[in-house]
């Protein structure tokens, strides 16, 4: 029937808030796409690069009949449409598509690592996944998406739109 992908969606340039939902739409107009669940958007303070402007973040459950590597390039083209480009690691981006969980499997290629490398670093990944599954596992954790959000202990600025 298909496959659960969870992408997490952020921006920070321009009209953030309309860069989230035109990136949304984009990835439901592909027919092999369906949307399960759909976050909140969250005000997020940057993680890493701080010298740039607050995100919109957030977090959508989709099925859909590609494969997690043809799905990567479907996100990477969308954000090329809607304006990104490459610049320095985690710095200002009008849109940001990552593929966070691919149903329960591990991926380990050069373009592509699921689970996200670092979801359990990142409360404004965490907690609109929390929002939509709780209790969804990390598939190499072994912990629920609510579990590693409670084991943080300080707060990263993440605030509900």
């Amino acid at each position: 029937m298909g496959h659960i992908a969870y992408i997490g969606i952020g921006s920070n340039l321009g009209d953030k808030l309309h860069h989230c939902e035109k990136a949304i739409s984009e990835i439901l107009k592909i027919d092999r796409h369906k949307l399960i669940a759909k976050s909140s958007f969250f005000k997020t303070q940057p993680i890493g690069y701080t010298s740039q402007d607050w995100f919109v973040n957030g977090v959508i459950k989709i099925v859909t009949d590609l494969e997690a590597p043809e799905l990567l390039r479907t996100l990477k083209t969308i954000e090329f449409q809607l304006g990104r480009t490459e610049n320095i690691r985690w710095g200002p981006r009008t849109i940001d598509l990552d593929i966070l969980f691919f149903d329960d499997i591990e991926i380990h290629i050069e373009e592509l690592q699921i689970p996200h490398p670092l979801i359990q670093d990142r409360q404004f990944v965490l907690i609109p996944l929390a929002e939509i599954d709780q209790n969804l596992i990390h598939p190499v954790l072994k912990k629920t998406v609510q579990e590693l959000l409670n084991s943080f202990i300080e707060d990263q600025g993440v605030e509900k739109i």
